[in-house]
């Protein structure tokens, strides 16, 4: 008589991101400097089903279904088609639960995060290793569906896990700042349209290339500073960076009312320095602080209207 092998479910988790500076230009090419945030996290748990194929189920996005049936322009089951490939399997009989402290559409990488977790247990799952750069390029497939045209920055950050310098199609450059830097994220509440926003810079930049080249150069600019100042420990460098970096975002019309609502909260409240954060128009402000200064402005977001604030450190 023979029993078939119970092989333990398998979970793997992948953080947040956020970008301190460069959003935007860093799709034409410049840098931007991103870093994970922690305090969320998407997690992905593969196990044995009783039924046939691969099942995947994410109750936060209200999806539960076989991934035969699901559309190829889906960007979890492109990366769970391309990763079970990867794995040289066709649609095993498995079980894929994916849930995410994450919001959705906030600009802090949900999406990019679901599929990281997802490749990481599908791999731990069939008793794979998979490197951080396999990761990320799996990753990747699902933002092309996310965003459109992406830069590549959430996947990379979210799949290495550490603070990056960042140039699309470039060697990938890792650093640790001089000292802790700490972050206020407030939620504006309103969902980022990331897709909506690149399009939209993408048709500013078609009309007029000339006047948006001038302006993704000057974030460029911004961008090397500010690694030079995280490199350093100089907050108060950083902070007047970040205000600069938000002066050039309102100009490519990614900011709004409520953004700029929240940042002038927390710079009233003593942020060092403070900007949107991703796609802009909704998602998330980042606001640089002193450590006793992440009270008082945490408070101020939540009372210029900030759906939840997140602290971090860098």
């Amino acid at each position: 008589m023979t029993t078939s092998r119970i092989i333990p479910p398998a979970t793997a988790t992948a953080p947040g991101k956020i970008i301190l500076v460069g959003e935007h230009a860093v799709v034409y090419g410049r840098p931007a400097i991103a870093a994970p945030v922690r305090q969320v996290r998407a997690t992905a748990t593969v196990s044995q089903r009783n039924g046939t194929g691969v099942l995947l189920v994410a109750p936060q996005i209200g999806l539960s279904g076989q991934l035969v049936h699901l559309p190829d322009d889906h960007p979890l089951a492109r990366v769970t088609r391309l990763t079970l490939d990867e794995l040289g399997l066709d649609d095993p009989n498995w079980q894929i639960q994916l849930t995410s402290t994450i919001p959705i559409a906030g600009g802090l990488g949900s999406g990019a995060a679901v599929n990281a977790a997802l490749v990481r247990a599908l791999f731990a799952y069939a008793s794979g290793l998979v490197n951080d750069a396999t990761v990320s390029r799996l990753v990747y497939a699902g933002e092309q569906l996310h965003h459109g045209t992406p830069s590549g920055i959430d996947n990379t950050v979210i799949a290495y896990g550490e603070p990056v310098w960042f140039i699309k199609d470039a060697a990938l450059e890792r650093f640790t700042p001089g000292a802790r830097i700490t972050l206020v994220i407030g939620d504006s509440g309103i969902p980022a349209p990331t897709r909506e926003t690149v399009a939209a810079v993408r048709a500013g930049w078609e009309a007029d290339p000339l006047r948006y080249e001038g302006w993704f150069d000057a974030i460029a600019r911004i961008a090397r500073q500010a690694k030079n100042a995280l490199e350093a420990g100089n907050a108060a460098a950083l902070g007047r960076l970040f205000d600069e970096n938000q002066t050039y975002l309102a100009r490519l019309g990614v900011s709004s009312p409520k953004l700029e609502l929240l940042l002038a909260a927390a710079r009233h409240a003593g942020a060092l320095g403070a900007k949107l954060s991703g796609g802009g128009r909704g998602g998330n402000v980042i606001a640089l602080v002193d450590e006793d200064a992440a009270a008082p402005v945490s408070e101020a977001l939540l009372a210029a209207g900030a759906a939840r604030v997140i602290v971090t450190n860098i």
